[in-house]
This record gives C-alpha cells, sequence and structure tokens, in this order.
C-alpha cells in the first residue's frame, strides 16, 4: 500500500510549474535548496534535470545553492552536467542560504558561516575558470593542478551570488566579478536601501 507522500505531489507540481512557465515564455525558473520539512525539494539539480527534459527554451537554475554546506567541486560537477542535459541552460546562484539547517544536517559549525562561504565561494570561482585548479584554504583539503569534469560545453557556467541584503555581499559579489541577485524575503524594504 502507497503512502500519500506530499513532498512528493509538490516536486511533481514544481515540475509542471516549470513546464508551463516555458510554455509562457517565461526566461528563468529557479528551484531553491531547503532540509527542512516544510520544504519538499532538497536536491535542486536532480529536479532541474527533469525540468529540462521537459522544457525547450526557459533557463534553469537554484534559488540559491547553499555552498557554504555543500562541496564547491560536486556544485560545479552537478551544475556542469545540468548545463550538458539542458543544452546549456543552467545557472547556478550561490549563497548562505536564508535557513541554516542544512550547517548541522551536514556536519558544519555555525560559527563557521563567514568562513565556509567565502573558502568556498573562492574555490568555485576558481572552478568556473574550468582549467586545472591550484587553490588552498582551511575549510577542506588543498587542490594542486586538479581538472575537474565534466567541463562546461561552453566554456561559460552562468553563475550569479545571491544576496539577503547586506552591502558586505554586494562588494563580495564584485570583487569576484560575478552578477549579483538580490533576495528581498522579509523586513523592512528599506533596509535594502544601502
Amino acid at each position: 500500500m502507497a503512502i500519500h507522500c506530499p513532498h512528493a505531489e509538490v516536486i511533481r507540481n514544481v515540475i509542471d510549474e516549470a513546464v508551463l512557465a516555458d510554455d509562457l515564455g517565461i526566461d528563468f525558473f529557479g528551484v531553491g535548496e531547503h532540509h527542512r520539512a516544510d520544504f519538499a525539494v532538497s536536491s535542486p539539480e536532480v529536479l532541474l534535470a527533469a525540468i529540462a527534459g521537459r522544457t525547450k527554451r526557459i533557463r534553469l537554475g537554484s534559488a540559491v545553492t547553499v555552498l557554504s554546506s555543500d562541496d564547491p567541486i560536486r556544485v560545479f560537477q552537478r551544475f556542469a552536467t545540468l548545463d550538458a542535459v539542458s543544452n546549456g541552460r543552467a545557472e547556478v546562484i550561490l549563497g548562505r542560504g536564508s535557513f541554516t539547517e542544512s550547517f548541522p544536517l551536514f556536519g558544519f559549525n555555525l560559527n563557521d558561516y563567514e568562513k565556509l562561504f567565502e573558502e568556498k565561494l573562492d574555490l568555485f570561482a576558481a572552478l568556473i575558470q574550468q582549467g586545472p585548479v591550484t587553490w588552498q584554504g582551511t575549510t577542506r583539503p588543498p587542490l594542486a593542478n586538479q581538472r575537474v569534469f565534466p567541463p562546461v560545453e561552453t566554456g561559460h557556467l552562468t553563475t550569479w551570488i545571491g544576496v539577503g541584503g547586506s552591502p558586505e555581499s554586494v562588494v563580495r559579489a564584485a570583487r569576484y566579478d560575478m552578477p549579483l541577485m538580490l533576495a528581498i524575503i522579509g523586513g523592512e524594504p528599506s533596509r535594502f536601501g544601502p
């Protein structure tokens, strides 16, 4: 006997919504990453790959990928694969996330919140150059002249930095010369003026 699973139903509905968005001419469809009971999607790239198989032109991306609690190499590989599956329509929005449930789930200390994102973003910025990577930090073992596969077919993976509004985060995006996605998900609009 099958048990009704609202999460599974939501996931199927999201795919149908993306197909409709593609049919209507919407330019971008983003799927967030969450690891909690009140959200259904914990693996946006898998869902986006299913959407890619049923759509033709809409760009597909995360909203956001919580880079702080993931491995930048694995994130790059998953999005390079999504880019291949979707014929070049993948985009990744990297962020720290507005929820923190992924930190304890994956064994990361919330006290390292800033350092984890800074270092992992630095590594990801090196990875999107698609050459051999030499990198060293404190949050993972170093890399020495490593290549990462699969490469992105076009040589370019559209990569955004998702920001919740702090001026420091905007400066960080500029420092990496990455486009900025400003997420205003709550609070007073005046808070985002600076």
